[in-house]
């Protein structure tokens, strides 16, 4: 009996050491998959805005997955310390390669703290995948987040390089309730503001850092209609006020307003007009 015993507790052991063998292959096999030379790829981040998660970029991206070939990749998810863990496959085929980014801190309105997780999320990427080159598409106040960011970063020849950006209801130079009210700004004649918040002023201290002749922009606001010349949030003057900001640093820069209900601020992320022209502007 008790060489039988032996004999099976053997087995048993041969058998659950060749079953960690195999976890352990899949398991390398899995990592691989998650590392590697991705530096012909450009992929195209998506940041959400005050109070958000990945849920008011899913269907952006969605969209973007349906009609435009683009695929989610990754998802970074940034913690409360500017931590990034990367969950998901970035296959070598994968045409248009989308990663969404998450900010657990999602009310964090320090713009040069958020700045820097971002530039965190960017170098794990070039860690992993070697990347060059990224667009983004970024609503609300992850337009901040990313100015700040090139402000800050984009002339750092060690970090992949914009190529491409979305603004999406971008509060520039205020927003309404806040630091903002509807119809007491104007654009002067030169396209500047004629009232400036201080997170415009330092942007306009800083514009010389902003990448000459690299990045593409295009700007989309909302416009209700409903004489308040905003999208409820946000209004025409600081959405628009991007373009004398980026005054001569920028390698094109076009503007669309979306008018009606649809251009609510919250909605221009749920608005399939919105979704077409980010798509074709990245992809097409």
């Amino acid at each position: 009996m008790k060489i039988k015993f032996t004999k099976r507790l053997g087995l048993v052991i041969t058998a659950v050491a060749i079953v960690l063998c195999m976890i352990g292959y899949i398991g390398f096999k899995y990592i691989s998959v998650q590392t590697g030379n991705r530096s012909k790829s450009t992929p195209t981040l998506y940041l959400h805005g005050w109070g958000a998660s990945g849920r008011s970029t899913n269907s952006m991206i969605a969209y973007a997955e349906k009609h435009n070939h683009a695929k989610k990749v990754l998802t970074a998810i940034v913690s409360r310390r500017g931590n990034v863990r990367l969950f998901g496959r970035w296959m070598q085929h994968d045409k248009h390669p989308v990663v969404q980014v998450v900010f657990r801190d999602n009310k964090e309105n320090n713009y040069q703290l958020t700045s820097k997780w971002l530039k965190n999320v960017l170098l794990l990427l070039k860690e992993r995948y070697r990347i060059r080159n990224f667009n983004a598409v970024a609503h609300s106040m992850g337009n901040l987040t990313l100015m700040y960011y090139e402000l800050n970063y984009g002339e750092t020849k060690s970090l992949p390089k914009l190529r491409k950006e979305v603004n999406i209801a971008g509060h520039f130079d205020g927003i309404i309730g806040m630091d903002d009210t509807p119809n007491k700004n104007s654009l002067l004649k030169n396209g500047r503001p004629e009232r400036l918040n201080e997170y415009y002023r330092y942007q306009l201290g800083q514009r010389r850092h902003f990448p000459k002749g690299q990045v593409e922009v295009l700007n989309i606001f909302g416009n209700l209609e409903d004489g308040s010349n905003s999208d409820g949030d946000v209004s025409r003057v600081s959405a628009r006020s991007l373009k004398y900001l980026l005054r001569g640093r920028y390698r094109s820069y076009q503007e669309i307003e979306i008018k009606g209900p649809n251009a609510q601020h919250s909605k221009l992320h749920e608005n399939n007009q919105v979704n077409k022209i980010v798509g074709d502007f990245l992809w097409n």
